[in-house]
């Protein structure tokens, strides 16, 4: 029998959302009549359908509004990127379930500009909904509003948005570049994080002349030692007159309390990935502010559970079937799981390691591996940063390859020597023991990274490569069995993001001669070879989860 949709509300309402009572009344002090509530994503990546989906998070909303709050919907960016929904479409499938939902405002992130600059411009014209941003800039002039402000009983409340400067190298540097190879798109950045905080500042200060009551600060800075000094904490603590901080990026759900430049209290909050969290900002009618976070890291998504269908269930059915369509062709089997994700250890927030941004991984080996049989390369390398999902046991299907691989990179092959593949690995291994992107997965090589030793990498203000200025972490390089020879030319490959366009800071690679032999799609690579082996050729190459032992990490 069909439950009636008011009472699979009042369940998801209850199991999912524990609301506080609504707040009616007209309070004395900041003239609101009932409680602001704003919903928030971040780091969705494609996965509206999966954990809440878009449809718990439009029945969440009106549960919201029934209750009788003020009620807004927003995004703190990486929304159109990371599944096959949006590499089969460029991310317009997800823009679209975006318009249909009903986001009131939404900041890019890094990834939004994977598709290239004028595909998201393009998308970024086609939604419904302000995109915002106080410091993306084209040539020094901002390319969207810095902020909006949103009115209700007459109390103006400011959003401000703001996006990691990292953006120039954790997407692709290319398309923040003329074809001169000239920088003309930034961010604010700078050694010091300076130009950034004045953007913050500035466009705080405008959104208070303006009469806002309450500014807050739509993010997506995240919390890595890697994005230093861009961090969440490093702006709240350099500024004044943000009243919360709803941040994205690094993948946590953290709440913190940070104070800023002048000493206040700052509330910063974040909710996940993947749709496992959904934030929630309240601004009381008592003038107070405090944040909220719903949860669900169910195997099951929350309307199938619940079994309960909105507008949302529907649309996201019909994209489905689209992609479906497009990548349901089995292209293999695996009598193992491929993993990019730690099979059993998690993070505090219960959220599954990124083990392929901190050591070897099956999956790494095995698409490190596919590069350099498609190419011949002596060495091929994969920063863990584009490994994005697992391809668990059982058959493997295009859209599981374009789920690894969402970013459509070209494979290039060229000539480097020995003393630029150390440069790469040690600059892979900075972070180390840390989470980052730049994390070097390996073929065709074998290396130690001593962590107990200070990476002394260097780079410039936008986050290139420039050096190495003391004792390398990484040491006993083998190639081929044999130890590395700083002197001697090897033939590598990789994604174009880190060969030909900078991407995770991989300069070191931008003057290095093409030779014949690359030029293949990294998803038709790894299609291609997985065509070639048998099931049990994959059980036998690739059983350990943590691969094969080509990186030893030496605490």
């Amino acid at each position: 029998m069909k439950k009636p949709a008011s009472l699979i509300l009042s369940i998801l309402l209850i199991i999912c959302l524990a609301l506080p009572a609504a707040a009616q009344e007209e309070a004395a002090g900041n003239g609101l009549a009932a409680d602001v509530c704003v919903l928030f994503t971040s780091d969705v990546h494609c996965g509206v359908d999966k954990n809440f989906t878009y449809a718990g998070l439009a029945a969440a909303r009106e549960s919201m509004k029934d209750a009788g709050y003020h009620v807004l919907l927003v995004d703190n960016g990486d929304s159109i990127q990371g599944e096959t929904m949006g590499t089969l479409t460029s991310g317009k499938a997800v823009l679209d379930l975006m318009n249909k939902i009903g986001y009131d405002a939404v900041i890019p992130g890094n990834h939004e500009f994977d598709y290239g600059m004028d595909r998201f411009l393009q998308l970024a014209g086609e939604a419904d909904f302000p995109y915002l941003s106080c410091n993306f800039n084209k040539e020094g002039e901002l390319v969207f509003p810095p902020y909006h402000i949103f009115t209700f009983d007459d109390v103006k409340i400011a959003f401000v948005g703001v996006t990691t400067p990292e953006s120039l190298t954790s997407s692709n540097p290319k398309h923040f570049q003329n074809e001169d190879g000239e920088y003309i798109y930034g961010f604010m950045q700078g050694d010091d994080g300076e130009p950034l905080y004045e953007a913050v500042q500035k466009a705080v200060d405008d959104a208070r002349a303006e009469g806002a009551a309450y500014v807050v600060l739509l993010a997506h800075l995240g919390n890595q030692a890697a994005c230093i000094p861009y961090t969440y904490a490093d702006v709240i603590s350099h500024t004044n007159g943000i009243d919360a901080v709803l941040d994205g990026h690094s993948h946590d759900s953290d709440k913190y309390v940070v104070k800023n430049k002048d000493g206040a209290d700052v509330v910063r909050q974040a909710c996940g990935t993947k749709m496992n969290g959904i934030g929630v900002l309240w601004i009381r009618t008592d003038g107070s502010v405090d944040t909220d976070l719903y949860t669900w890291n169910n195997s099951i998504s929350a309307p199938e559970l619940l079994g309960f269908r909105n507008v949302m269930t529907k649309a996201l059915d019909e994209a489905r079937a689209v992609v479906e369509a497009a990548a349901g062709a089995v292209i293999g089997e695996t009598p193992v799981d491929l993993i990019t994700f730690d099979p059993t250890e998690k993070d505090l927030d219960g959220n599954k390691l990124r083990l392929v941004r901190l050591s070897e991984t099956n999956l790494g080996d095995l698409c490190a591996d596919a590069f350099r049989k498609a190419t011949g390369a002596d060495v091929a390398i994969i920063n863990g940063g584009s490994l994005r999902a697992d391809i668990a046991k059982g058959e493997i299907t295009k859209r599981n390859v374009l789920d690894v691989m969402p970013y459509g990179n070209d494979v290039p092959l060229i000539k480097v020597t020995g003393q630029q593949i150390l440069d790469a690995l040690e600059w892979g291994a900075k972070d180390v023991p840390g989470e980052s992107g730049k994390f070097l997965q390996v073929s065709g090589l074998t290396y130690e990274i001593h962590a107990d030793k200070d990476s002394s990498c260097t780079a410039d203000e936008d986050g290139l490569f420039t050096g190495v200025t003391g004792e390398y972490r990484v040491q006993n390089v083998m190639v081929g069995g044999v130890s590395l020879d700083p002197e001697k030319a090897y033939t590598l490959t990789s994604n174009s993001f880190m060969l030909k366009d900078k991407g995770d800071g991989y300069a070191m690679f931008a003057d290095c001669e093409e030779v014949p032999g690359g030029g293949i799609k990294d998803v038709q690579a790894v299609i291609d070879y997985l065509e070639e082996l048998t099931p049990e050729e994959v059980g036998n190459l690739y059983a350990d989860p943590h691969g094969q032992g080509r990186i030893t990490i030496l605490e």
